[in-house]
């Protein structure tokens, strides 16, 4: 099925890459500045605020999926847009999923350079915003990393998508919520080939995280 580009197989791939990168496009323009401005800011609340990116980084798919479905249920405050059980729905839920992960661990990273760079970027006369944009820049190697770590995530995430997508044959399919429904059913081939795919995407963020690793190293040293 793979060599021969099965169309049902590769309609549910590119609706699973699709969904995928429009909400790490998301995540990442939200929860990078979101990171840099705590790491970089001082402000009442910051501590709690750290510690709930923390805790939301572990947040089980389901209950994201929950939140969302009643969300854009009718009865929901976003009914009226009509998008439950659609990708909208399945990019909404896997963004909050992705977006802790992304503001916490860039966060991380920008706060151990701003460690580093404080009083040098203090000198220069670098307020707080033009100090988080140069630590993002300066970091950029790392954050791609962390872009990845999020697209992962997404990619292999099942709880929250089959909830507010209801895994609609032609519509919302991905390939998780594919290969357990195609699993169920016992139809193994296209499963199988669903799971050959996503574990090679895997792969390949995980060797694309661990290239740009080693060439910021070669690079800057």
């Amino acid at each position: 099925m793979i060599l021969g580009f099965d169309p049902k197989l590769i309609e549910i791939v590119l609706l699973s890459v699709r969904v995928s990168l429009t909400a790490v496009v998301i995540a990442s323009a939200l929860g990078l500045p979101l990171g840099a401005a705590i790491a970089v800011g001082r402000f009442p609340g910051r501590q709690a605020l750290i510690v709930l990116l923390n805790a939301l980084m572990g947040l089980p798919p389901v209950v994201a999926g929950l939140v969302v479905y009643l969300m854009l249920s009718r009865a929901g405050p976003l009914g009226d847009f009509g998008i439950l059980f659609t990708p909208a729905a399945m990019v909404v839920a896997q963004t909050i999923l992705i977006l802790p992960i992304v503001a916490a661990l860039s966060r991380q990273v920008i706060e151990d350079a701003w460690q580093e760079y404080r009083e040098q970027l203090r000198s220069l006369g670098a307020g707080p915003l033009t100090a988080a944009l140069t630590l993002l820049w300066d970091t950029r190697f790392s954050l791609v990393t962390i872009v990845l770590a999020g697209f992962g995530r997404a990619a292999a995430e099942v709880g929250a998508v089959i909830i507010v997508g209801g895994n609609i044959d032609g519509v919302t399919r991905v390939m998780t919520t594919a290969i357990a429904l195609e699993t169920s059913k016992g139809d193994l081939p296209l499963a199988l080939g669903l799971g050959v795919i996503l574990l090679s995407l895997v792969l390949a963020l995980n060797a694309g995280a661990y290239w740009v690793k080693e060439a910021a190293q070669r690079r800057y040293g």
